[in-house]
Parts: C-alpha cells; sequence; structure tokens
C-alpha cells in the first residue's frame, strides 16, 4: 500500500480581536480501517487554534513572522508565520496573518491521505503529480503552505467586497482597560465555507495553485 501524504485537516480563520470566525474540519485516512474521517472533534479543532494565539504574539514581539525575518529577498506571502507549533506525531500547525490583523491558521495532518492511486474509502487520492516525492510523516517546507493561506485571503477578500458582510458585525467589543471581549458574529456565508471546503480539498504537496 503507498505511503500516506499530508493533507489539510482543519482550517481556521481568527479575527483581529482573537475570537473565532470560521472553522473547517477535514477528514484523515485511517489505516487500521482503510477509511477517512476527522481526527479530531470541531471543539476540539477550535481549542487547538486557539492555542496558536500565543505563538503568533510571540513571534510579533520577537520581530515579526518567520517568512519577513529571513534574509532571501522579499516572502512570497506578506504575514507568513510559517509552522506555528507541532501539535504531535500527525498534526501541525501552520499561521498566516493580513495586515489587518486577522489570521488564518492551517492545520495540517502528516499521514492525512493516500496519493493518488490509492484506496481509502474512494475519496483520499490526490491528483496526479501532487504530493510526488512525499514519504508520509516526515516535515512539509513552510512554503508549502503559502498556496493555501493565498487562496484563503482571496477567499476573504472576496467575503469583504460583500456589501451584505460587515466586518465590524464580527468584531467583538474590547472594553476599555482590556478584559474579555463580548459579541462578535462568526462567518456564515456559505459561499465562503463552501471556498474553505474547496482549498483544504484540493491542497496537497506540490500544489502551486488553488
Amino acid at each position: 500500500m503507498a505511503a500516506a501524504i499530508p493533507s489539510i485537516a482543519c482550517l481556521g480563520v481568527i479575527g483581529r480581536n482573537n475570537n473565532p470566525l470560521h472553522v473547517t474540519v477535514f477528514p484523515s485516512y485511517d489505516a487500521a480501517t482503510n477509511t477517512r474521517a476527522p481526527l479530531r472533534t470541531s471543539i476540539q479543532f477550535s481549542l487547538l487554534l486557539s492555542s496558536t494565539l500565543d505563538v503568533f504574539e510571540a513571534r510579533a514581539r520577537t520581530g515579526g513572522s518567520s517568512a519577513q525575518q529571513t534574509g532571501g529577498g522579499a516572502p512570497v506571502v506578506a504575514g507568513d508565520f510559517g509552522l506555528l507549533h507541532a501539535v504531535d506525531e500527525r498534526l501541525a500547525a501552520y499561521g498566516f496573518e493580513t495586515n489587518t490583523g486577522v489570521r488564518f491558521v492551517a492545520v495540517v495532518d502528516m499521514r492525512g491521505r493516500l496519493p493518488s492511486g490509492g484506496s481509502g474509502g474512494g475519496a483520499g487520492g490526490v491528483g496526479a503529480g501532487a504530493g510526488a516525492g512525499v514519504r508520509g510523516g516526515v516535515g512539509l517546507r513552510e512554503t508549502e503552505l503559502r498556496v493555501v493561506f493565498r487562496a484563503m485571503q482571496t477567499a476573504y477578500v472576496r467575503l469583504l467586497q460583500n456589501p451584505f458582510y460587515d466586518p465590524d458585525e464580527h468584531a467583538p467589543l474590547v472594553p476599555p482597560g482590556g478584559g474579555g471581549a463580548g459579541g462578535g458574529k462568526r462567518i456564515t456565508s456559505r459561499k465562503f465555507a463552501e471556498e474553505m471546503r474547496r482549498i483544504g480539498d484540493a491542497w496537497a504537496p506540490g500544489v502551486a495553485s488553488l
């Protein structure tokens, strides 16, 4: 049987006041049952996304994102924080922050799907060429996720261009002097949710465009 390759396990959008805006969970390949099912529940992934906030803030205090710290020219995507932290032997969280403080997080399952031609419930394979040469369980280059964040940002910009979407309704009010924020809605756009689903389903190591 072909070795499993990385896939997206969860995509999350976090507002500028650290409020959750959107979470999409994707199934992962289970070699024991030869089926696909999420590794964790939506609530568990939401907690995992919240745990990345400290990493975002720590990176910001120490000089910005990993992409901005490198000396090899301008980053492909401004605000790319790269790997935030490895959750366990399968899951790793990668992050990106827009210039307005909205954060995108992609949680990758390092053994999440079979390459093209493999079995796995009929939905685990990927297109020809995607994931070629990638061995399951081996860490990704941080640049592999830039195409995901580029697509997520494009979808978010399109959402902001919708005259019926008011971003202020999705930003909780922060009382003077700090403290807990109240209010704030999640993104309920079906089109945005479908686009997040498409991005996660279509991505595999080596995919250059989404």
